[in-house]
């Protein structure tokens, strides 16, 4: 935690990139802690943000793509017995993290996939049920790039909103207040959009009958 402490300390593109790998595997890498403050830089001239976002979802995409692999490969009883491992709570991981994930991805299918990188829970380990249903996987690259892309567009927009009205040694603090209500924002908008859907399934086979 020293470590991954010295390289937020000290972002440019590559610890971005190496910060959002491991987000996106098992190591307990807050997102939001990353590519805002990356972007709050960013709005002062020390970097892109297009390239802040592009160096995160190419992180994201590699550290999903290595959560995939492991479970396509290993199975689900591997999975399983590093969740409850030492290791698996040190990344603050147990199997009930881990089946949520797939009852999410169970629920959603493989659309889950893009959905899940805008969930807080769910984004860092959804990869593995898509890895353990065996999807194909250049579909699976597809959903988790567009989904990181979204996800990562909205953090820069707060780090970009941030610079013009926060001080920096107030930024961490102003971080975790607004990363809330972006969580409950999106959950929001899902749940609409699930209703939406469920309410569009009801009315066609009414009409049918």
């Amino acid at each position: 935690m020293n470590f991954i402490t010295s390289l937020l300390a000290n972002l440019n593109y590559g610890t971005i990139f190496f910060l959002m790998l491991l987000e996106s595997t098992v190591v307990p890498v807050p997102s939001e802690f990353v590519v805002t403050p990356a972007a709050y830089h960013a709005a002062g001239g020390n970097l892109d943000v297009f390239l802040v976002i592009l160096f995160a979802t190419i992180g994201a995409d590699f550290g999903a793509s290595i959560n995939y692999l492991v479970a396509y490969y290993v199975g689900r009883p591997v999975i399983y017995r590093f969740a409850n491992s030492k290791w698996g709570k040190l990344c603050l991981l147990n199997q009930e993290k881990v089946e949520k994930s797939e009852r999410y991805f169970d629920d959603h299918g493989v659309v889950a996939t893009l959905t899940g990188r805008l969930i807080p829970g769910i984004r860092h380990l959804i990869s593995i049920p898509a890895g353990l249903a065996k999807m194909n996987y250049w579909k699976f690259l597809l959903y988790t790039t567009v989904g990181a892309v979204a996800w990562h567009s909205i953090l820069a927009l707060l780090g970009w909103y941030l610079h013009s009205v926060v001080p920096e040694e107030q930024l961490n603090d102003k971080i975790t207040e607004y990363a809330e209500y972006i969580k409950i924002g999106i959950l929001a908008i899902m749940i609409l959009a699930i209703g939406y859907f469920i309410v569009r399934s009801l009315l066609k086979k009414s009409r049918k009958k």
